[in-house]
This record gives structure tokens, C-alpha cells and sequence, in this order.
């Protein structure tokens, strides 16, 4: 969901009050909650563990991710492949080693 320009980017203020806390050098992990705060410049060099419904996955804030969201970077569903005849099929065939075709003496 995208905001309008002039409300500006969803900064969490504790979040922030956290991060001017720490040194930019440590490493030491913030935890939070809040998934849609936006990755601000601050926060570059910073570990964030970030909820998703079930664990903290751990985040490394890099320059790249400036402008996203923390929770792009905290999957919350984790896909298993579809089951059935024709999925054992595809990875019985993965599994099996393809041998070389032997070569004869001349």
C-alpha cells in the first residue's frame, strides 16, 4: 500500500529513538514489530530483527533496501511445493543420477 507524497514516508519514532541510541559500529539487534516502517538513511549498518507472525528473522540493513519496507525483508508464508502424482514424477526424475555412456576399447 503506497502513501501519498505529501503524508511522507511511516517512520516509527521509537524505532528511531532506538537507533541514535546505539553506535553505528554495533551490532547488537533491534527487535520490532513494525513491518511497515519505512527504511530510512539512519539505519544503514543496523540489524533489525523483524517479526513475522512467528519468529524474528534477522535483517541486515544495507544501502540498497533505503525506501522499502522492513517487513519485504521478513517473508511471512513460506512456499511448499504442490504435491500429487505428477510433483513425484518431476522429482523422481531429479533425483535419479544421469549416468555416461560407457566407451568401449578399441
Amino acid at each position: 500500500m503506497s502513501r501519498s507524497l505529501k503524508k511522507g514516508p511511516y517512520i516509527e519514532e521509537r524505532l528511531i529513538e532506538k537507533v541514535k541510541k546505539l553506535r553505528a559500529g554495533d551490532q547488537t539487534a533491534i527487535r520490532t514489530w513494525y513491518r511497515s516502517c519505512t527504511i530510512i538513511p539512519e539505519m544503514v549498518g543496523f540489524v533489525f530483527e523483524v517479526h513475522n507472525g512467528k519468529d524474528f528473522i534477522t535483517v541486515q540493513v544495507r544501502e540498497d533496501m533505503v525506501g522499502h519496507k522492513l517487513g519485504e525483508f521478513s517473508p511471512t508464508t513460506k512456499f511448499i511445493r504442490h504435491g500429487g502424482k505428477m510433483q513425484r514424477e518431476l522429482s523422481g526424475s531429479e533425483s535419479k543420477p544421469q549416468e555416461a555412456p560407457a566407451v568401449g576399447k578399441k
